[in-house]
This record gives structure tokens, C-alpha cells and sequence, in this order.
């Protein structure tokens, strides 16, 4: 009979197995965390110096209209973004999942191949097809030679856009993994009860998909409300999001407390939106 190991009856084992990677998380990730979340607290002393004085301050003044605005352009282009995301990715996720088992392979390695590749030569790419001499823009203008170049590019449709491209793959692949798991009798004995497929996606496969949609959703809410490299590049000056305005705390500004704070509004907002997708899904498991 194999000994099985009882990580009770071992704990030295258990904790020379986890103090380096605990070790590791608590150097590398809490500790410097800590001390930008202190900093949020603090003031500015001297060019290079801050000090934690426990003010709300920097806090307050996240809630002055013009970051206040920022804040929810970000929400509303993430939000945007991501739902998306949901309506090109759900029917792209049910296609694969229903797919042949030799092609099935083949599309979910198209999907995860743009991971393959740095996403700023990625965003330049998109550049070079939503500039005004892009290949949009060329492809109509040859149709019609009198043809305006289209803005698309430098406005919040351009970081939509932008968003949708990059964060697509996070929305498909765990609804994908919810899909395969489904019980395909179930729809089977649907469209035999005489419900027409589009009756049984909505009454049998979205009900079934909803913890890879809430997955999904999560996924690439979060990533796109911190986005910061695509509303930059892509973005106009009335494009930015709040990670493009933390970065010209910390940087150009030198203002590290209030960036902190920024930076954990955004924190804050993030545990908002996980406590939000754990209750949906204790709800879901309820009903």
C-alpha cells in the first residue's frame, strides 16, 4: 500500500514547502504593497522624500471632479469593453466547445496565440490598421476615392477597441472550460421537447455557462480597468484612463501619495468588483 503523505503528521515537510514561496510573496508582493498603501497616508517632504503623516487627505482629493470623472470613464470603457468581450466571445467559445475534437485543438492555440507575443509590438500592429493612412482607411478610400479618412484612432472608440483585442482570449477561454464541462443530453432532450437551439442557449446553455461567464467577466474587467499601455497608445488626451493619470502621479508629477491613494482606489474598486462575482456565484450555487 503507497504511504500517503498527511501534511498534519509532517509539518516540517509542509513548511519547508511553503516558507519560500510564502517568503517570496510576502518580500516581493505584501511588503512593497504595505508601503505604497502607507504612502497613501503621507505628504510630501522635499523633492525625493515622503512622510506618513495617517492623513485622508490624498484620499479626498480623489473624489475631486476631474479624477472623480476619470474614475468612471474608466469604469464605463472597461464596463463597455468587457461586455464586449462577452457578446463576441460566448458565441466563439459555444462554437469551439461544439466543434470537432481534431479542430478543437487547432482553434484553442489560435486563440492563446496572441499570448505568444509582446502586447505593445500587438498594439502597434492595431496602430497600423486604425491610423488615418491605415488599412482601413485604405481599403475604403480605394472603393470610394473621395473617401474622408475615418477617426479611428486617438478617441475612446480607438481604446474600446484596444481593450476588446487584448483582453479577448481572458472572456473565451473560461467560458470555453465552463462549455466542455456541460451536459450535452441536456440539450439534447431540449430540442427534443421541441425548443428550437437559440431556446436552448438561452434556457439550458447560458444558465449552465454562468460561472465561466462571471469568470470571464472578472477576468477581463479587472485587466482592463487598469489598463494603462492601450488607452496611452491608442488614446487622445480625452482618452486616458486613471492608470495613465497614476502614472503621471508617480513620475512626471512626483506627487507618490496621492498616486498611492489612486493607485488604491483602484485596489479598492478591484476587491469590489471579486466580493461582487463571489456573491453572484454563492447566489448561483443557492438557487
Amino acid at each position: 500500500m503507497q504511504a500517503r503523505l498527511d501534511w498534519f503528521r509532517h509539518p516540517l515537510a509542509f513548511l519547508l514547502i511553503l516558507l519560500p514561496p510564502l517568503g517570496w510573496f510576502l518580500l516581493f508582493f505584501l511588503v512593497p504593497m504595505a508601503v505604497v498603501w502607507g504612502f497613501s497616508f503621507g505628504t510630501n517632504v522635499g523633492p525625493a522624500g515622503v512622510e506618513i503623516t495617517g492623513t485622508f487627505a490624498n484620499y479626498a482629493r480623489t473624489l475631486e471632479p476631474v479624477y472623480l470623472g476619470i474614475f468612471l470613464k474608466s469604469l464605463a470603457l472597461a464596463g463597455l469593453a468587457s461586455f464586449i468581450c462577452l457578446a463576441v466571445g460566448f458565441p466563439v467559445a459555444l462554437a469551439i466547445s461544439f466543434s470537432d475534437p481534431a479542430a478543437r485543438s487547432w482553434l484553442l492555440i489560435a486563440i492563446m496565440l496572441p499570448f505568444w507575443t509582446n502586447l505593445l509590438i500587438r498594439t502597434y500592429a492595431l496602430m497600423t490598421v486604425l491610423r488615418d493612412q491605415g488599412l482601413i482607411n485604405q481599403l475604403v478610400g480605394a472603393m470610394a476615392p473621395s473617401f474622408v479618412p475615418l477617426p479611428l484612432l486617438n478617441n475612446n472608440f480607438a481604446v474600446v477597441v484596444g481593450l476588446v483585442y487584448v483582453h479577448l482570449p481572458f472572456m473565451i477561454l473560461p467560458i470555453y472550460a465552463a462549455l466542455d464541462r456541460l451536459d450535452r443530453s441536456l440539450i439534447e432532450a431540449s430540442l427534443d421537447l421541441g425548443a428550437g437551439h437559440l431556446r436552448s442557449i438561452w434556457n439550458i446553455v447560458l444558465p449552465l455557462a454562468k460561472p465561466g461567464i462571471l469568470a470571464g467577466l472578472l477576468l477581463t474587467f479587472i485587466p482592463a480597468l487598469g489598463s494603462y499601455l492601450t488607452p496611452d497608445l491608442l488614446g487622445g488626451p480625452d482618452s486616458q484612463m486613471i492608470a495613465n493619470v497614476i502614472e503621471r502621479q508617480f513620475k512626471r508629477a512626483n506627487d507618490w501619495p496621492f498616486g498611492a491613494a489612486l493607485a488604491f482606489v483602484l485596489i479598492y474598486l478591484t476587491l469590489f468588483a471579486l466580493a461582487v462575482q463571489a456573491l453572484a456565484r454563492g447566489q448561483g450555487q443557492d438557487a
